[in-house]
């Protein structure tokens, strides 16, 4: 499984807004080892933010996105209390979730 990822939710004005880091290595399998050989290619593919089970953020990553990605997002609605629930999976079937309460 995937390292922890820090996640904050914060509702204003019936916004929620949401800030994400994940921690992952996001090898593009361009870059060369110390050995000389290719660092074989390990990024995160997809991710999914849902609220209360209801998907508001779905996306594409791809080689070209940097280490340990900070994503911030709004979507409409939520309240405090609310959960708010980030997935991803990467080119290698690794995959973490996490979840947090809207503030």
């Amino acid at each position: 499984m995937g390292n922890p990822m820090r996640i904050r939710a914060t509702n204003e004005g019936g916004v929620t807004t949401v800030k994400v880091l994940m921690n992952h290595v996001m090898e593009t399998g361009q870059r060369k080892g110390a050995d000389g050989n290719k660092i074989p290619a390990h990024f995160i593919t997809e991710l999914t933010a849902k609220h209360n089970d209801k998907v508001v953020l779905a996306a594409n990553f791809g080689p070209s996105v940097s280490k340990n990605p900070y994503l911030k997002f709004d979507f409409q609605g939520g309240a405090a209390g609310d959960k708010v629930s980030v997935a991803w999976v990467d080119n290698k079937g690794d995959s973490r979730t996490d979840e947090v309460v809207i503030k």
